[in-house]
């Protein structure tokens, strides 16, 4: 039977997301919400969330030894980060007078600031609801139409510094990394386990995605 471990380092949104998993699993496939390090080695795929503030989240990755775990499981197994789970991946972010995460992928962290505006529109801070992202050549997006809409819930933006890592972007008063990848990692700034029928297609094209 294979597996799929959700990281469970007690800041995520762990069941909604383990309950888009289960839906959308191919039979034979077990969804599992765990902090045991053996589990999530021997997972055949892990699912990194998260909610909250950065500091908070890095603060229990690091007391956990989830960011080793992380970087070691990555090297050969695919691997998807969900909101906060993709902005740890990145070298630093500027929220809570500035927090150093794990620096996986190349690029920083931005708050969106108070005076947001776009055609002449004030943009309400956090980014809340659905926008569209537009899509570079991945198979996460294979049967998602390009530019459909998902659900985003931040207040922070990435920006990575290797533009051929960025595998979706959207406009929000500023151009963000909506989706950024490198061999086995995805991750999404967006919640595709409340982005309806695109956000679960996008999870089943993870169940199935063999880098």
């Amino acid at each position: 039977m294979q597996t799929v471990a959700v990281i469970d380092y007690g800041m995520g949104n762990l069941h909604s997301a383990a309950k888009a998993l289960e839906h959308v699993a191919p039979e034979g496939m077990k969804v599992l919400i765990t902090s045991d390090s053996k589990v999530i080695h021997n997972a055949d795929r892990v699912v990194l969330p998260g909610v909250g503030a950065i500091r908070d989240c890095m603060a229990e990755i690091r007391r956990l030894g989830v960011d080793e775990m992380v970087k070691d499981v990555v090297k050969n197994k695919p691997l998807l980060g969900i909101c906060v789970g993709m902005q740890v991946l990145l070298a630093h972010s500027e929220e809570n007078s500035g927090v150093e995460c794990m620096g996986l992928l190349p690029g920083n962290v931005r708050y969106f600031g108070r005076d947001l505006h776009e055609d002449g529109e004030h943009l309400k801070v956090p980014h809340m609801g659905w926008s569209r992202v537009a899509q570079s050549d991945h198979p996460l997006w294979n049967d998602i139409e390009d530019g459909s809409r998902f659900y985003f819930v931040h207040s922070y933006y990435a920006q990575c510094e290797d533009r051929s890592l960025v595998a979706g972007t959207c406009q929000y008063g500023v151009r963000l990394d909506a989706a950024l990848t490198r061999d086995n990692l995805f991750a999404v700034q967006f919640h595709p386990e409340k982005s309806a029928a695109c956000g679960l297609k996008l999870l089943g094209n993870f169940l199935r995605w063999n880098p």
